[in-house]
């Protein structure tokens, strides 16, 4: 099998790399950072084609994972690259795939969970979820976010690739235990003593574990009849404090404090992050991949942290 990760020196994309090459298969990774690896990895520099473009000819799978981290605050020059990282290196992939003689069978592209409006009362799937951002009285912030997602899936939709399967990876986060990630944060703030509700702790987590995100590309990519958005989420979102809680129980913390609203400001403000990511709710469930027939192996939070805390340690010792 021959699959390109594009964008994949970041933390999902080394989860990819590493599982296909665990599977046999030697994925070919492009990114701005040629560091040694066991895979061939390409350099590129996010806006213009190079010799990368011709690894995506008769590929089975291109997956495209580009795009600005959102951990930092969203001052006018972060919101800019933050929109441009994933809107320019769509296109560009796009166009590549377009002019490619053998073009790869399947394009996926990176999204995200927080496309959905902010509900508690019921969850998003990717037939009939909400899409937000006309919310009346939206932070600037969450209007920046969905703003992001939904021009960042048009780019996607518009591109002109009509002998390649598409795509759209609505992701919840990936929790892995690879350091700087965001279990690795919270697992941190947990064994400080900081692991309780955040806010009012009735906003939903959305998640999915790194060894079931793995399998449901590979489920998608097997799976010729699935195209269009797909949600990449556990079954079971939970409520922000039930989530901690899990949290708290797997790593042996006896105790978590909150963080109140104008507490995480604050502590926003300090960490350069924003609020938005922990308080808005991300009630996101995998309809199309249930409907299909994909079997998720955690599908609880419970088990996913302990088994997360349980590799974390194995890889400390």
């Amino acid at each position: 099998m021959h699959v390109v990760i594009t964008g994949g020196s970041g933390q999902v994309g080394q989860i990819l790399a590493r599982h296909l090459h665990a599977r046999g298969v030697s994925p070919v990774v492009v990114s701005r950072r040629a560091e040694p690896a066991p895979w061939q990895t390409i350099k590129w520099d996010g806006i213009s084609r190079g010799d990368w473009v011709r690894a995506l000819e008769g590929a089975d799978a291109v997956i495209n994972l580009a795009g600005r981290s959102v951990n930092c605050r969203y001052n006018a020059a972060n919101r800019r690259e933050i929109l441009e990282s994933r809107l320019v290196t769509t296109r560009l992939v796009g166009d590549a795939i377009a002019a490619a003689s053998q073009p790869p069978k399947l394009w996926m592209n990176a999204s995200t969970a927080t496309i959905y409006t902010h509900l508690t009362d019921r969850a998003m799937d990717d037939v009939d979820g909400v899409i937000g951002g006309d919310e009346p009285g939206l932070p600037s912030t969450w209007r920046f976010s969905y703003d992001v997602a939904t021009r960042w899936e048009e780019a996607f939709r518009e591109a002109d690739t009509p002998r390649t399967r598409k795509v759209a990876l609505r992701s919840a986060i990936v929790m892995s235990p690879d350091r700087g990630g965001a279990f690795d944060t919270l697992l941190n703030l947990v064994r400080l003593g900081l692991g309780g509700a955040t806010g009012s702790g009735k906003q939903f987590v959305s998640w999915i574990h790194d060894t079931d995100f793995a399998r449901a590309v590979d489920f998608l990519i097997a799976h010729s009849d699935l195209e269009g958005a797909v949600n990449i989420a556990a079954p079971s979102p939970l409520p922000n404090r039930d989530f901690m809680a899990a949290m708290r129980r797997a790593s042996g913390a006896p105790l978590g404090l909150p963080a109140t609203g104008w507490m995480l400001e604050i502590g926003s403000f300090f960490l350069r992050t924003e609020s938005e990511l922990v308080l808005k709710s991300r009630r996101v469930v995998p309809r199309r991949l249930l409907e299909a027939g994909f079997s998720f192996q955690l599908p609880d939070w419970s088990a996913a942290a302990a088994d997360l805390v349980k590799r974390r340690l194995a890889r400390a010792s």
